[in-house]
Parts: structure tokens; C-alpha cells; sequence
């Protein structure tokens, strides 16, 4: 989308600025007429029809309690209809990644009818037959982790429902600052599949937006109570005007001001503190009929003296295959002397280099001297960049080295994430927690995201993306201020007389001083025994134990199920992208259905028993969106490069600042594309001649990424001059992305070529399939000079 925007900026800025002309503003609703063929969203016209209220949503509320770490939330939406015609209402709106919406229920007056958990296609055809029989019912759907879709059918003229929906999550400090973010809107998300071919679960995208700075047509509000258990202070939001009212040192109430009621344009920032910079910290406990359930969180102390720092090792993993090949690989050399350079003399490191195979600067860590440094700037500096890419067998070889006793063990993964990474992976950064802190670092202008944070999670670290080389010691800064205070190593957590299972994580990283210990799993028996914390600090051994008779289960820590069983089906989602299975997609499904959780794969649906509409089939209204504030019209997709030649042209005021920048980030864009290009893919083309494809994918669709791919094969040149033909066959998971690609055949007889294009395939996305199942696409490529 920063594509498409910084392209029109640079169009917009190439023109003459006509004067008199009409407001910029009016426009594009007029090129929407044009742009029905892919799922880009549109800007909201109005309707000539009086009949039918196209803004039915009227208020979204949200009631915040946070209850020491733990917040509970209550969004409540009302929907009227205005118009003289039933309505079906289509709402997108966000939540937070962390959030376990576990419950639902649609208000018609003085009826409540609670919502069902349900599989995602049955509650689909439930809310699908209902409204066709004229009741009214409400679907709630999971389309993104953070973005949701209620459809509301059968609002009849007049008609106010209210549906209500809660959901809880974990709040964890940072610095000792608390933080509650609640999102507001759905920005508009560039899309190029075509609308016809895009199953159900994509076709949120196409949705209609307010212009730039029209604000919100519904009013928002929303009201936060903290009981902390401890004294709050520097309790502000950050981001809208509130009022706050103390009901004693250790619970506050806040309350959004009422020249905020169209704030629904911006997320709702709230930040405090605890009194003494202390944090909730100690164990919870909730009995309930069939599992109990428990939440363990410790803090290391504040104060990090040198003492208390154990020795640091760093392992640093550097992709150096084909695709990181030129920029991505000058970006890596930046990053890692910086980071090399700014050891300890105390500390000790190793530099590990993967391609298809893997090097390592020496057999054990070696100390941070003077020399030793330079040994490793050389040897990162004379990359080029080459061959394939295996994470696995580097990642196996860089834990395997012998460990410095009482050392923390820091692994520091860099590449751009189009490696083949496997399951394994995964399976090896979690079960080495206790090991190593593991940290990716996603490098490149087009980083596979899904990779370097699927891999931060499992390994609870943080995952950090850099485009630009300007980014890299900024990176950096913020990854040693992360890294730098390890006060505990080898942690171990152990359950005496204290029956536990299903643990999470598996094991605990290092802890750090602006990182508490969190474990939470599933208990059995009597509330009994000790919890004991251990490790290596600075000065020696340490341990910490918590008495678990005196923690008594209360009913309030209900939300410890939820809490639970959202983490696992999180850790399972990430898996699932790097390779759908029909196993997880099961267990997912079960932790739904089990613990009435909304998931990608179960919704809930709330179903009137009276028959209301029978006037027939009611009008489907999408609300319209506000764009997030300082979003520019340029967002929303669907103006092609003619149609912004006019819409620049036609402007009566000049460029504005957004637009300058924009077309500054252009022009430095195709000047770093340009330094990019390898020589050797100088005069060669490389041509789609076919493609085919299984019937659950848009065979044009494919045809079309595939031309505008295609190029991205010319970086696997190394200077070689040969022509051909290569056919290749892809295996695409039912969200677009690659299962597996190998070629059929090749007349280039060019393996280092070969394996570099497949990785490079390995990070295509192509469109999701029709019906949610994996697909078949066979891609035959021409080699011209």
C-alpha cells in the first residue's frame, strides 16, 4: 500500500497544479466505478435511495475493568435503523492481537438472546438461514487475529439491537509502565486479488471509507476502571482527552471527554505506573468444575548493578544466501558491525554464516578484544551473498557449541526471512528457552513478517524488521537496551507438592530487567506446595519461592481459562503458516469450542426465535469506515495511474507535506532498487509462458503475480549466461501462502540458479483459495537474453 501511495504522490507531483479546479476530495469516489474487480476498499457513497439507512451503526462503547493484570472488556454496539427497509448492518472493526473474546449476546428491546460458540461454516449457515426466514441474528467472525466482522440481520425500520461482546487479555509491563490499548479502526488494506476468486474470509477488505478527516458517524466512548491492589501514578492517555476521578490511592476511574464522542479515528492509549515502580507480580489461581487454571508472574529487581549482570555470549546467525544477496546483505553488514562493535570487553561472541550450508568464525565463542572484532567485521564484509537457505542445520549447530559456564546465552538471527523454515524450527527455539534468548532480525525492503515474528514469539523475545539502512543502529540501540541487563540465567521454574500441566512456555528464557517471568498452565488437586524460581545471577546462585497454600483461587481469575487457552491457539496459528495441517486447524477448532473462544475457526451466533421481517430479503449495508487519523485519501486503493494523473491535475492547492514526503520516499526507494539490481541481470528477461492451476484458484490471478514476480528471479544471476526453460510446481496453503515449490524440470542446468529461485518462490503470496483447502499451481518459466 506504501507503494501504491508513494507512486501517486510522485504522479501527483510530476503535473501542473490547475487551478479552479475540483476538490481532491470528491474524486475518487468517482474512480470506485472502475475498481470492482479486485477487493481494494472504496470510499462510502451516498445512496439516492431514502429508504435505506446506509450508517447504521449508531455507537460503539467499550467498559474497561483492569483488575491487577488483567483486563476485561465489554464492547457494546448499537445498531437503528432510520431507513424504511430491513437491514443486514456489515461492521469490520480491531482488537488487540492479546484478546480472548469469550462471550456475545444480541438485545431487542426487552429480549436477550445469548450467543453460541460454533464451527465457523455451521454458525455461518445458522446467521445465512435465519436471515433468509426473516429473524433477526447476529454473526461475530474472526477475519485477521486483530480484526473482527459483525453482521447484524433483520434490523427492522425502527429497530434499536444492541450487541454486546467481552473479551479479556493479559496486561505485562514494560519498564515497569502499564499499558491498555484499545483499537478504534480498521485501516483500509491493500488488496490485488480479484473479488470473483477471493473466498468469504477476504471479502472484508472491500470495504467502504469516509474521506480524509470526515469524522466518525457513530459516536465512541469508553470508560476504564483500574484496581491495582497498589498505589497508581503517572496515569495518563496518551492519546484522547480524559477525566479521572480517584476512588483511593489504588483505583482509578477514567472517563473519555465528551468533545471526544467522534474519537473512533485513533487507537485509545492509557499508560500508569504502579507506586515504588512495583508490579503485580506473585500467583493467581481459579477453581473451576472440570480445570483449574493459574498465572505465575515475577519481576527481577529494578536496580541492575554490574555485579548482577552474569557474563554474555552472542551468537550471531547471518543469512548469506542468494536472496539476501546485494541490499538486504549491506543492511546485515551495517547491523552487525554495530552490534559487534558495541561488546563488552568482558563479553564473548561467535559469528555463524548459512546459506545451503553453514561457516563458523571459530569452534567456541572467543573473547570481545579489539582484535577478535575486527576478525569478525572482516569476515561479515567480504559476504556477497549465495546458495540456499537452511535455517535449521545453522540453528542446530549454533546451539550445539559449547556454552561459557554462568554465562547468558544471546542467539541473534538475521535475515529476510525467505528461508526454508520448517516446523522444527519452531519446535528448537521453543524447547531451548532455557538455553538461549533468541532474538530475529527481519532484513529487507519486502521481509517475510510471518517468519521473523512467528519466530519472536515461540522464542518470547521481540522481533525487529529493518527496511533502511538508516534503520539499523537505531535497531540496534533498541535491541541492546532490550538485551543488556540479564540479571537471571538458567532459569528454572519448579512445582513442589503442586500438581501442574500444559505449561506455558515450555521452558524461560533469561530474565531481564524490563522483562517479567510469566508461566501459566493448568493445575489439579489440593492448592498446595511451592513454586520455585532459580538461576544464575551475577554474584552466585539465586532462588525465589512462592507459598502456594497461602494464594487462595478466586472466581474473579476466571479469565486465566481464556488467557490460556488464547496463547496456545496463538502459538498453534503461528505454526499453521509456515504449513497448514488438518491436525492443528482440528485443535484449534476444539480450544474454540471447548473454551468459547472466538478463533479463525469458530464464530458466535446469536438467533431470534420470532419470524420479524416478511417483506422479504433485507439490504446489506457495509458501515462505513473513518480512515485512522493522518491517513491520507492515497490509502485507499483503486486509483490507477491514469485516473491520478487527473486527480493531481485537478487540484487547486498545492502538494501537500504528506505528499512531498511521499514522493521523497519514492525517489529513494527506486534509487536503492536501482543500486540493488545485480549486474549480471543486465539485457535478460525472463518470461511467464504458462500457468495452471487447481479449480480453487483464479488461474489469471496466478498469471498475473507470477509476471510481476518473475523479476525478482534476476537476483539469482551470478554472472552466468544461459538460456531455457524451467517448470515449476507449488503447493499453496488455503491463506496463499507457499507449502512447498520444487521444479519439475530444467533445461538450464544451473543449480545454484535453481535452488536461489526457489527460494525466492518460497516467499510469494498468492491469492487465498475458494474453499479454504490447499491448491496446485504449475509455473513454466522462458530464460532470454
Amino acid at each position: 500500500m506504501k507503494r501504491v501511495a508513494r507512486l501517486l504522490a510522485s504522479l501527483g507531483l510530476a503535473v501542473c497544479i490547475l487551478s479552479g479546479a475540483a476538490l481532491a476530495k470528491t474524486l475518487p469516489a468517482n474512480l470506485n466505478e472502475s475498481n470492482d474487480k479486485t477487493l481494494s476498499p472504496h470510499f462510502f457513497l451516498k445512496s439516492d435511495d431514502p429508504t435505506v439507512d446506509r450508517l447504521p451503526l449508531k455507537s460503539t462503547a467499550a467498559d474497561v475493568n483492569i483488575s491487577g493484570v488483567i483486563a476485561d472488556v465489554i464492547v457494546t454496539q448499537v445498531y437503528k435503523n432510520e431507513g424504511k427497509k430491513p437491514l443486514e448492518a456489515i461492521y469490520v472493526f480491531p482488537a488487540s492481537t492479546r484478546a480472548a473474546v469469550y462471550g456475545m449476546k444480541m438485545t431487542i428491546g426487552k429480549r436477550v438472546i445469548q450467543a453460541k460458540i460454533e464451527k465457523r461454516d455451521e454458525a455461518r449457515k445458522q446467521y445465512e438461514e435465519a436471515k433468509n426466514q426473516g429473524k433477526s441474528a447476529s454473526l461475530l467472525e474472526q477475519q485477521r487475529p486483530n480484526v473482527f466482522q459483525m453482521n447484524v440481520a433483520n434490523i427492522m425500520p425502527g429497530d434499536e439491537i444492541r450487541v454486546e461482546l467481552k473479551y479479556t487479555e493479559l496486561l505485562v509491563p514494560t519498564d515497569r509502565m502499564y499499558e491498555f490499548i484499545y483499537p478504534t479502526v480498521v485501516g483500509p488494506r491493500y488488496s490485488n486479488q480479484a473479488a470473483d476468486a477471493a473466498p468469504p474470509s477476504e471479502q472484508w477488505v472491500q470495504n467502504p471509507y469516509l474521506h480524509e478527516g470526515e469524522a466518525p458517524d457513530y459516536a465512541f466512548d469508553i470508560n476504564v476502571t483500574i484496581a491495582a491492589g497498589l498505589p497508581v501514578r503517572e496515569l495518563a492517555c496518551t492519546s484522547h482527552k480524559v477525566g479521572t476521578r480517584y476512588e483511593g490511592p489504588s483505583v482509578a476511574r477514567i472517563a473519555l471527554d465528551k468533545s471526544e464522542k467522534h474519537g473512533g479515528n485513533r487507537d485509545y492509549i492509557l499508560r500508569y505506573r504502579l507506586d515504588g515502580d512495583r508490579i503485580q507480580s506473585g500467583l493467581l489461581l481459579y477453581q473451576g468444575e472440570r480445570e483449574n487454571f493459574f498465572l505465575l508472574m515475577m519481576q527481577p529487581p529494578k536496580r541492575v548493578t554490574q555485579a548482577d549482570m552474569p557474563g554474555r555470549e552472542y551468537i550471531f546467525i547471518v543469512d548469506v544466501s542468494g536472496s539476501m544477496h546485494g541490499f538486504p546483505l549491506e543492511i546485515s553488514k551495517k547491523l552487525l558491525k554495530n552490534l559487534v562493535s558495541n561488546l563488552r570487553p568482558s563479553d564473548v561472541f561467535n559469528v555463524l554464516l548459512f546459506s545451503g550450508g553453514s561457516s563458523l568464525m571459530a569452534e567456541q565463542s572467543i573473547p570481545a578484544t579489539p582484535e577478535n572484532l575486527q576478525r569478525a567485521i572482516t569476515l561479515i564484509e567480504r559476504q556477497q551473498g549465495g546458495g540456499g537457505t537452511e535455517l535449521l542445520p545453522a540453528l542446530n549447530r549454533a546451539l550445539k557449541l559449547t556454552k561459557p559456564d554462568n554465562y547468558s546465552r544471546t542467539v541473534v538471527i538475521a535475515t529476510d526471512g525467505y528461508v526454508q523454515v520448517e516446523e522444527e524450527v519452531f519446535d528448537l527455539i521453543r524447547n531451548n528457552l532455557g538455553n538461549a534468548n533468541m532474538f530475529a532480525f527481519g532484513i529487507g525492503t519486502a521481509v517475510n513478517r510471518h517468519i521473523i515474528e512467528g519466530m519472536a514469539r515461540v522464542g518470547m523475545g521481540e522481533p525487529f524488521v529493518i527496511t533502511k539502512a538508516e534503520e539499523a543502529p537505531a535497531q540496534a540501540e533498541r535491541f541492546r537496551k532490550l538485551i543488556q541487563s540479564p540479571v537471571l540465567t538458567h532459569v528454572k521454574v519448579e512445582f513442589k507438592g503442586f500438581q501442574v500441566y500444559d505449561l506455558e512456555p515450555a521452558s524461560i528464557p533469561d530474565v531481564l530487567a524490563e522483562r517479567p517471568v510469566i508461566v501459566f498452565g493448568k493445575w489439579r488437586g489440593e492448592p498446595r506446595g511451592n513454586i520455585m524460581l532459580s538461576g544464575i545471577s551475577g554474584d552466585g546462585r539465586y532462588t525465589a519461592a512462592v507459598d502456594v497454600g497461602k494464594v487462595k483461587p478466586l472466581q474473579s481469575n476466571m479469565a486465566l481459562r481464556y488467557l490460556w487457552a488464547r496463547h496456545r491457539i496463538t502459538l498453534l496459528s503461528d505454526y499453521n503458516k509456515l504449513r497448514s495441517d488438518d491436525k492443528r486447524i482440528a485443535e484449534v477448532t476444539n480450544l474454540g469450542l471447548t473454551y468459547s473462544l472466538l478463533t479463525s475457526y469458530t464464530s458466535f451466533v446469536a438467533i431470534d426465535s420470532e419470524v420479524r421481517n416478511t417483506d422479504g430479503k433485507p439490504a446489506t449495508v457495509n458501515q462505513p469506515l473513518p480512515l485512522p487519523q493522518g491517513v491520507s485519501d492515497l490509502a485507499v486503493g483503486g486509483i490507477g495511474a491514469g485516473q491520478a494523473l487527473s486527480y493531481f491535475s485537478a487540484r487547486s492547492s498545492a502538494p501537500t507535506v504528506a505528499e512531498k514526503k511521499a514522493h521523497k520516499e519514492e525517489a529513494a526507494y527506486d534509487k536503492v532498487a536501482k543500486q540493488k539490481e545485480p549486474e549480471a541481470a543486465a539485457g535478460r528477461r525472463i518470461i511467464v509462458n504458462s500457468v495452471t492451476t487447481s479449480k480453487n484458484l483464479s488461474k489469471d490471478a496466478v498469471a498475473d503475480l507470477a509476471r510481476k514476480n518473475a523479476a525478482q528471479l534476476t537476483w539469482c544471476y551470478k554472472g552466468s549466461d544461459f538460456r531455457g526453460t524451467m517448470v515449476l510446481r507449488l503447493l499453496i496453503n488455503a491463506d496463499g501462502t507457499v507449502k512447498n515449490v520444487s521444479v519439475v524440470s530444467s533445461t538450464l542446468n544451473e543449480q545454484a540458479f535453481d535452488q536461489c529461485a526457489l527460494e525466492k518462490l518460497r516467499g510469494w503470496r498468492f491469492p487465498s483459495t475458494r474453499d479454504g483447502r490447499g491448491a496446485e499451481v504449475t509455473i513454466t518459466l522462458m530464460f532470454v537474453s
